[in-house]
């Protein structure tokens, strides 16, 4: 058989309903935003490098404030800037708890789930999501469905992540490198940073068409770090090259996939590795935790061995 213009349009028209055709779609949502001392940029640098990398690309993050971490004025001129970009300004508690952890009690955590909205409050793009510390929901389904029940009641949804990584470790080890020697080469850890967010990225992608047969509109976790401040653009620049269309974090957070509540114990991580532990063919392939610093150092050890050699 001949295919016709009208054939082909069809034919493509099904590819992009049924998500085969479908572009992937990336937001950037940005937790623990900090005025801290840290090698090489002052924190005003780093906020406006991140700042900038974000009007670049034309995109509104959604920035998970941990409430200590801006209790004083530099950190509350860090949130203006923030929201006089547009930027939303969420939740992520005041004190940082596991929430995990026996020693955290629901009274606990919903006081400090509390005192972290009263610091974000007042600004005009205060939006009502909240993101756990370490991605823990609860270790057990008491705690976890009374922090749902909780939220609910105050009109707070789930700040959740689907693409979760360690951008934190591999701002760590730079930290390391540079108290050992200030003009240490950044560049491996550069290309390390951008293949790990890459390969998460498609994981958590693939994983997603696997549980849901779908596209999702994803949330990327990063930090507000040095890392990003200086190699944000670079990163946002090779999603584009791979595929990925940049979106708005409050487009993102519209996707159903973020209605989700899974009945798991202990409950946490991405929202999609939460939904994809129901099922039973899938779950023994899920490690965990889903991300950590212990899945990336010898990578990023051997990444820098192989590019000093190179060298």
């Amino acid at each position: 058989m001949i295919l016709t213009k009208k054939h082909v349009f069809f034919l493509l028209s099904i590819l992009l309903h049924t998500g085969l055709f479908a572009q992937k779609e990336i937001s950037i949502t940005i937790d623990d935003p900090n005025t801290t001392v840290t090698p090489k940029l002052g924190w005003q640098e780093r906020n406006d490098a991140i700042l900038k990398t974000l009007k670049k690309h034309h995109i509104k993050a959604a920035l998970f404030v941990c409430g200590m971490r801006v209790a004083d004025s530099n950190g509350k001129t860090l949130l203006t800037q923030w929201d006089d970009q547009g930027h939303m300004i969420c939740n992520h508690s005041y004190s940082h708890l596991y929430f995990n952890s026996k020693s955290n009690s629901f009274k606990k955590f919903s006081a400090d789930f509390s005192k972290g909205d009263s610091i974000i409050r007042q600004y005009r793009h205060y939006s009502k999501y909240f993101r756990f510390p370490y991605l823990k929901e609860g270790n057990t389904a008491e705690k976890r469905d009374s922090m749902r029940v909780f939220m609910s009641q105050a009109n707070y949804k789930n700040g959740a992540v689907t693409i979760d990584a360690s951008d934190w470790y591999i701002d760590a080890e730079i930290a390391k490198a540079l108290k050992e020697n200030p003009t240490a080469n950044l560049t491996p850890y550069k290309e390390y940073y951008i293949k790990h967010i890459l390969d998460r990225a498609g994981y958590y992608d693939s994983l997603a068409f696997k549980v849901f047969n779908r596209p999702v509109k994803h949330t990327l976790l990063i930090h507000h770090s040095l890392l990003n401040a200086l190699f944000l653009d670079d990163l946002l620049a090779a999603l584009k090259k791979n595929g990925w269309k940049l979106i708005n974090a409050e487009t993102a957070f519209k996707d159903p996939v973020f209605e989700q509540a899974p009945d798991i114990v202990p409950c946490g991580e991405s929202i999609i590795w939460q939904c994809a532990k129901k099922i039973e063919s899938i779950s023994p392939s899920l490690r965990y935790p889903g991300e950590d610093g212990e899945y990336e150092k010898v990578p990023l050890e051997e990444a820098i061995k192989a590019y000093n050699k190179k060298s």
